[in-house]
């Protein structure tokens, strides 16, 4: 049932019983009383109560056949023991003796929280878990007759899905992969709460505790797989220029006049060089050496002086 009161409800609860109560006690009871009073018989002071206590039972009964519900509550009805579905939100009557009330859920979306504390991952390690559980009552029928505590029986749910789901997985992923993680939590925290009408709409994962000692492992373990993984490209890297060399090798021994493109494609790339002198002669040209090398020493000696 409801925990909070609805003001509106029970003021028009309040009123439907003065406006019964108060005329029929003047019209019933008040004459035996005021025979008691007078010095009647004093079993007319026992009927005017008796009297009263009847009225006050009536205008009771026709009290509580008002509901008013808001917008986020729905009532499970029953006639003669037999669920005839929800009513609400609104004012709406109720007859007594035929109809009963099973139950009035809030249908809003709810949220609580699961732990799994000293849980061994699928890799025996022990770890502390927090999730969190978004919640809603889908079918206020089913939730109100199929279950005796529907928030309950989704808790306990929840806690023995969270611990499955960390049984099943190793602790890398319960730390990298929340979100894969809550997914598949969700999916079965679901199938078990559809069948009592409640639909839950998310699970996050909070939180993962483990030990400091285990933290330093891993970020070792970390900091070694990324340095593999480097010389791992640098390694590729590597054979693909191999490759191409090789590639661009065939290629110039295979292609007539393409080693002399090449080399005068070397020599315009030396000679963007500031300090660069190219001189060109063809190799059995002896007077072209003799020139060269004489341009080389006095470079070297102009270089000497500096």
């Amino acid at each position: 049932m409801s925990i909070i009161k609805n003001p509106v409800q029970v003021f028009i609860r309040n009123f439907i019983r003065l406006v019964v109560f108060v005329p029929l006690w003047l019209l019933f009871a008040l004459g035996n009383f005021s025979r008691a009073l007078g010095g009647a018989n004093i079993d007319q002071f026992f009927y005017g109560g008796l009297k009263t206590l009847v009225i006050f039972w009536v205008a009771n009964v026709l009290a509580g056949m008002f509901y008013i519900l808001p917008q986020w509550e729905r009532l499970v009805l029953l006639r003669m023991g037999k669920s005839v579905g929800t009513r609400g939100p609104g004012l709406f009557i109720i007859p007594p003796f035929i109809y009963s009330v099973a139950r009035i859920l809030d249908i809003r979306i709810q949220t609580y929280e699961v732990k799994a504390t000293k849980t061994l991952t699928k890799d025996n390690i022990p770890i502390d878990v927090t999730a969190a559980v978004e919640l809603e009552v889908e079918n206020p029928e089913k939730a109100a007759i199929a279950v005796q505590d529907y928030w309950k029986t989704t808790e306990w749910a929840s806690m023995e899905a969270l611990k499955s789901t960390i049984g099943g997985n190793d602790l890398r992923p319960l730390l990298s992969e929340t979100e894969r993680i809550a997914s598949d939590l969700k999916k079965i925290i679901d199938a078990a709460a559809s069948d009592y009408g409640i639909n839950v709409r998310a699970v996050r994962i909070t939180d993962v505790g483990t030990p400091p000692s285990l933290i330093e492992e891993l970020a070792v373990i970390a900091r070694a797989e990324r340095s593999a993984k480097a010389k791992r490209i640098q390694a590729d890297a590597e054979v693909e220029v191999a490759n191409a060399l090789a590639e661009a090798s065939n290629i110039l021994s295979t292609a007539e006049g393409s080693l002399e493109l090449r080399q005068i494609q070397a020599l315009l790339d030396i000679s963007k060089e500031e300090s660069a002198m190219v001189i060109v002669y063809p190799m059995d040209s002896f007077t072209g050496k003799d020139i060269a090398s004489a341009a080389a020493g006095t470079q070297a000696q102009g270089m000497g002086k500096k």
